[in-house]
């Protein structure tokens, strides 16, 4: 299954959500055949926008899709996560996501204890999100520790680390992986699915890798037009690329958080000048090419 970690539009100058482009987008990706979208996740840059924003766009796209929707609920307190949780469920969410809280660094005894009691306030399915470049790593023993507990439904763990994914694997039916580059392994090893930044924007290529995979076919030249695709968009801030990349396709963005620097600016024409190339199958040879 492939639910694409969507974006979120924003407003020109404003810290606001830009809720009709993001309606868009959300019709966008069930036109390409997903099994879910994912909100406010590293990729929806969920950290720049209030509460209240999030919880409101969380309750229109529950309404609007005809698929599943997640909504990551993290926030830098426990009292903000359970907030936003507990109102994204009452509105139809089908589950949240939470995070180790951000920014600071904590120990994984602070990080079970912050899990437990949001577990305990908060009523639905609950997913552990693993993202260890941008917050506290959620140890493997600690994750394996919580879903022993029955506390959560599953994890979605963008770690990277393929050992990791077995352990879990082990422990829970329901392991959503977040690494792009290892999902049609991961697939085959039978993996719930992806929640994936790329299919945020390219969310056909990922339904094209999810289907092959399970059916046990060959996806080596999806694999390498995937792999080309993060190369190029890993050399920006992330999710800088996947925004222009978004913006290519006719997905109105907004704004990035921050300015670019004048060489990041040159380069992001190239790389949009790429994309369009890469879009009408200028990527790894084969029959693959994306409309």
């Amino acid at each position: 299954m492939i639910y694409p970690a969507a974006i979120t539009p924003r407003r020109a100058d404003e810290v606001a959500i830009d809720i009709a482009a993001a309606l868009e987008l959300m019709d966008f990706l069930e036109s390409h055949g997903v099994d879910g979208i994912a909100l406010f996740g590293s990729t929806g840059e969920f950290l720049h926008f209030t509460p209240e924003d999030r919880t409101r766009l969380a309750a229109m796209v529950a309404k609007r899709c005809r698929v599943p929707v997640l909504v990551n609920a993290s926030h830098s307190t426990l009292d903000g996560s359970i907030a936003i949780a507990q109102q994204a469920l009452d509105a139809g969410a089908a589950g949240v996501l939470i995070m180790p809280p951000y920014y600071y660094r904590y120990s994984q005894d602070s990080i079970r204890a912050y899990m437990l009691e949001f577990a305990a306030q908060v009523k639905g399915p609950l997913y552990l999100y693993n993202i260890p470049p941008f917050t506290s790593d959620l140890k493997i023993s600690t994750s394996l520790d919580l879903l022993a507990r029955h506390a959560f439904d599953g994890i979605k763990d963008s770690s990277g680390r393929w050992e990791d994914f077995v352990e879990l694997q082990r422990a829970s039916a329901k392991v959503f992986v977040g690494a792009d580059t290892m999902y049609s392994r991961a697939a085959r090893a039978g993996a719930m699915g992806a929640i994936s930044g790329v299919a945020s924007v390219v969310p056909e290529l990922l339904v094209a890798i999810d289907r092959a995979a399970r059916a046990g076919n060959d996806t080596s030249a999806l694999d390498a037009r995937l792999a080309d695709f993060i190369d190029r968009a890993m050399a920006f801030p992330f999710p800088i690329a996947l925004r222009e990349a978004a913006a290519v396709r006719g997905i109105r963005t907004g704004p990035h958080a921050s300015p670019l620097g004048r060489d990041e600016c040159q380069r992001l024409e190239e790389f949009r000048t790429w994309f369009r190339a890469w879009l009408a199958g200028g990527g790894p040879p084969g029959p693959h090419a994306i409309p």
